[in-house]
């Protein structure tokens, strides 16, 4: 159980009365806070110290309010933010339910019916933020609320915010974003990044949540990165009961390369619902010529120790 750090506890004394915690993460640890001026109970996120230290406070503000812009149904807000001797922290809303991940925790599959309106509603959250040029970066199933039938992605701004500074986060051994839901040019350190490889991590999360499955698998998070750049995961007709319309706009959206998914998360939303038609699959690549052993090697040290540092954080809270 961590300590909420005393001089920020001092800080926000005639702001917030801390709880208790949460939950935490590699990232961050949440908090249950009260509110004391409008008095309601808030969720109160505080960055570790040493990530703090690496975004700085100017440039996550400076996310965080274009996050708390948002007012749509399916994105979680964000209420409030600041610094105190070098702990950046925000609000949000309390949500009484559970997340995606509490879900599959369950290890059964999720009923198709639930699983495509969660998708949908994250679908529609993202489907916002893109028109308004914010990526999220970091979809995963604990970052996917549940509260009744409402469905709410928390963190809009927060993985912008620190993938800005990928190079100094690198160095200290965190990257953003998580392995298991990473999209293929994120995985590869692609400085450019929109709004398809959100939808790739979201159609990750789709397959795990109808299968009870991973798509990408492998006995280190190393392999199982490696394997998303080997091919299209496993295919689950006949043996999972769902439509074919849905596991075509599914393996759509996991391609490889983001030009092959969807130009947007709303077509991929709409393809599977059969409102838009699946383009054939992407023709196949042509292999790349072989390469001297040590030069191969090389890469794939690299690309292993990206990957390696990349896994010490598994959820930003």
């Amino acid at each position: 159980m961590a300590t909420f750090p005393s001089t920020l506890a001092s800080a926000l004394a005639d702001r917030y009365r801390i709880e208790r915690e949460l939950g935490h993460g590699g990232m961050a640890t949440v908090w249950l806070a009260h509110d004391i001026a409008n008095d309601r109970e808030v969720a109160l996120k505080v960055l570790n110290p040493e990530l703090s230290r690496t975004v700085g406070a100017d440039r996550f503000r400076r996310e965080i309010r274009v996050a708390g812009s948002f007012d749509h149904p399916n994105i979680l807000t964000v209420f409030d933010s600041g610094e105190a001797d070098e702990h950046i922290w925000f609000t949000m809303p309390l949500v009484r339910g559970e997340t995606v991940a509490d879900l599959l925790a369950r290890r059964e599959p999720v009923p198709l019916e639930r699983a495509l309106a969660i998708t949908r509603g994250v679908g529609a959250a993202l489907a916002v933020a893109h028109e308004r040029g914010v990526v999220h970066r970091d979809i995963k199933p604990d970052n996917i609320l549940l509260e009744d039938d409402r469905v709410l992605v928390a963190d809009f701004g927060v993985a912008r915010a620190v993938s800005e500074m990928n190079d100094k986060l690198t160095a200290t051994g965190m990257v953003v974003g998580t392995v298991t839901y990473m999209s293929t040019e994120q995985a590869a350190g692609e400085k450019e990044i929109d709004g398809r490889s959100d939808q790739y991590s979201l159609a990750c999360v789709l397959y795990e949540m109808v299968s009870g499955e991973l798509p990408f698998k492998g006995p280190t998070p190393t392999a199982a990165m490696m394997r998303r750049f080997a091919g299209p995961p496993k295919r689950l007709r006949p043996f999972t009961d769902i439509p074919e319309v849905v596991e075509n706009a599914m393996f759509r959206a996991l391609e490889r390369e983001p030009a092959a998914r969807y130009a947007t998360v709303t077509e991929f939303i709409d393809a599977l619902d059969g409102k838009a038609a699946t383009p054939p699959p992407a023709p196949a690549l042509p292999p790349e010529p072989a390469k001297p052993a040590s030069a191969k090697s090389g890469c794939l040290g690299v690309l292993a120790g990206w990957i390696v540092l990349g896994t010490l954080v598994r959820h930003l809270a």
